[in-house]
Formats: structure tokens, C-alpha cells, sequence
């Protein structure tokens, strides 16, 4: 387990490097494009949305919500991702709502650090965004 410390300003940064940013939310997508097909199904993006946990607890400690509730908000996180109502989600749109998540928690951070205890293996957008930062600061240092 490890820590970062990161910041809006982290955040935004590596939204703002195309490159990377592109690289990583379209590994993402890969890996919950389970039958390879290329876009994912309703199914798929709840199953990574639920293999985030995210939505069932808060702080921490895990929120009774009725599978009722959950469905209506997993339903309702798709039709935002699904943009052109196909019916699937691409890696184009996938990549569009994900650069407004982050955009957003971007935003909610400000300039005010927080620390953020990581699994060992974590491969989430945030744990990037804090790798981009410190290969940053790391080439500056040696330089």
C-alpha cells in the first residue's frame, strides 16, 4: 500500500497531457471491454463502476442501497456515457465523459492537497495523474 498526495492542479495536468491521458483512460476501457468487441455494454460498464466501488459506500463504510437504486444509477451513469444512444459505449465517448470526471474532481480539489492511501497494483486515473507528477518533479531534480 502506498500514498500520494495530490492536488486539482495534479489532476488537471494530466488530463491536459494528451498523450498520457489518452493512453491510460484507453487501457482502461480495455480492460473493461471484457468480450474484446470494442465498445462496452451496459453490463460492462457496471461491472467496472461496481469494481470501483464508488457508489456503495462513502467514506469508507459501505451505504445500504437497495439493488433497485443501484440499477437506476448504473442505468442513468450509462445513458451519460452512452452520448450517441447506440445503445454501447466507444473508447471516444468513454474517453469524453471520463476527461469530465476528471475535470471535475479537478475542480472539487481546488488547490487543496489530499492524500490518498493506494492499493498496491492501483492502476486508477488519480494514481497516474500522481505518477505523471512526481516523473515531473523527478526529471527536474536530476536535471
Amino acid at each position: 500500500m502506498g500514498v500520494v498526495i495530490i492536488d486539482g492542479s495534479t489532476v488537471r495536468d494530466f488530463v491536459s497531457d494528451e498523450a498520457q491521458f489518452k493512453k491510460s483512460v484507453d487501457e482502461r476501457f480495455a480492460a473493461f471491454d471484457l468480450n474484446n468487441d470494442g465498445v462496452l455494454s451496459r453490463g460492462e460498464l457496471r461491472k467496472a463502476f461496481e469494481s470501483m466501488r464508488l457508489l456503495e459506500s462513502h467514506f469508507g463504510i459501505d451505504v445500504a442501497t437497495t439493488p433497485d437504486q443501484l440499477t437506476q444509477l448504473y442505468d442513468s451513469i450509462f445513458e451519460k456515457f452512452d452520448c450517441d444512444h447506440n445503445g454501447t459505449v466507444d473508447v471516444e465517448e468513454f474517453r469524453a465523459e471520463m476527461k469530465k470526471i476528471m475535470l471535475a474532481i479537478a475542480d472539487g480539489l481546488g488547490s487543496c492537497p489530499i492524500q490518498m492511501a493506494l492499493e498496491d497494483g492501483d492502476e486508477s486515473l488519480l494514481k497516474r495523474a500522481a505518477d505523471l507528477e512526481a516523473s515531473k518533479f523527478n526529471s527536474k531534480a536530476s536535471s
